[in-house]
């Protein structure tokens, strides 16, 4: 031992004891956790302040993921929000290297602020790799954009180069492995792995949206959608249609005029002992705040708004009456008889 210790109590007649410097690894741990949070909640701030709403952060092994509403409207706002991040941990990064001086007559702070100051460097020039979707490549698809005027393209250029810098990092992983160096070659090759399938994954959601650029709603919606009277209630709706038929989402009327939806998720949320006196239209979304779509919009802007609004289905209403209900299981099937057969 070579500071204080904290007697914790005895198992089986042994003392257990707290090395003081376990409150040190306790906080470089969390501020490692920290560091990814404050990365993140800098693209967040960015984006709302262009407009664009932030729905979570969250936090893995590389840093982390702030999902918005939404992709930005223009290359200008992608490079703003996507330098954001890598710009906040090279910021803390100077601020702790320039606080260091001031720390070196106590070794633990100034073995702390070194500690901080290494952790958002490298956090900072990790995200500066051009492989989309890293923020690096983010500020690549933003360039592209902005020197095309053409966000698909961008995208799928941003892609390609993340892919690529993926790949180079397995094969100098392997290159590692070969010359003796097995765990960093090992760390290095799985942060390659991992480029090559987000980047991939992004290519894939975005030729997806090409797809259905031009398709309209009324290819893809189901005109058999389920409506139920206002004043049915909870236990009626599960016994006669989620647990006899499956059906997940119900417009609900009243005269003949739609005055809300009614989700299982909605339905769910309520305890189950009031079930059989809750009626729809206690729970329901109301019109007032419904999520709506037409026949002819665009299959691609109502799956974004899809995403953007955290929803699973859209009815499709026209001039207050309910012409069907357009979901992501109906734009899938939509995709894959699609893709199934020539354009």
């Amino acid at each position: 031992m070579t500071g204080r210790v904290i007697p914790l109590g005895r198992i089986a007649g042994i003392p257990i004891r707290l090395d003081s410097s376990w409150f040190l690894i306790f906080a470089l741990v969390t501020w490692t956790l920290a560091a990814g949070y404050l990365h993140e909640l800098s693209h967040s701030l960015v984006a709302r302040h262009f407009g664009t709403s932030v729905q979570s952060i969250t936090l893995f092994i590389f840093g982390g993921v702030s999902r918005l509403g939404g992709g930005p409207a223009s290359a200008t706002r992608e490079l703003l929000i996507a330098a954001a991040g890598p710009a906040a941990s090279l910021l803390l990064a100077a601020v702790f290297g320039v606080l260091e001086p001031a720390a070196s007559a106590l070794a633990p702070a100034l073995a702390l602020l070194r500690y901080l100051a290494y952790i958002n460097l490298m956090l900072g020039l990790f995200n500066l790799i051009p492989g989309f979707p890293l923020d690096g490549g983010r500020v690549f698809r933003a360039i592209v954009w902005g020197v095309t005027h053409d966000a698909d393209r961008a995208t799928r250029v941003a892609g390609t180069v993340g892919r690529v810098v993926g790949y180079l990092f397995v094969l100098f992983g392997v290159w590692q492995i070969l010359g003796g160096n097995f765990i960093n070659g090992l760390w290095i090759s799985f942060i390659g792995w991992f480029l090559e399938n987000a980047a991939m994954s992004e290519m894939q959601g975005q030729a997806v949206l090409e797809i259905l650029t031009g398709h309209k709603v009324r290819e893809a919606m189901r005109p058999d959608y389920t409506s139920v009277p206002a004043d049915r209630t909870l236990q009626q709706l599960v016994d006669g249609h989620v647990l006899a038929h499956g059906q997940r989402s119900f417009l609900v009327e009243r005269d003949d005029r739609v005055v809300g939806l009614l989700t299982l998720h909605g339905i769910t949320r309520q305890p189950r002992p009031s079930w059989p006196t809750l009626r729809a239209e206690d729970v329901m979304i109301p019109k007032t705040e419904m999520r709506t779509t037409r026949r002819d919009a665009d299959l691609r802007d109502v799956l974004e708004h899809m995403d953007r609004d955290g929803v699973n289905q859209l009815p499709v209403i026209e001039n207050g009456h309910a012409l069907g209900m357009v979901s992501r299981e109906d734009i899938i099937g939509f995709l894959r008889d699609h893709v199934g057969s020539p354009r």
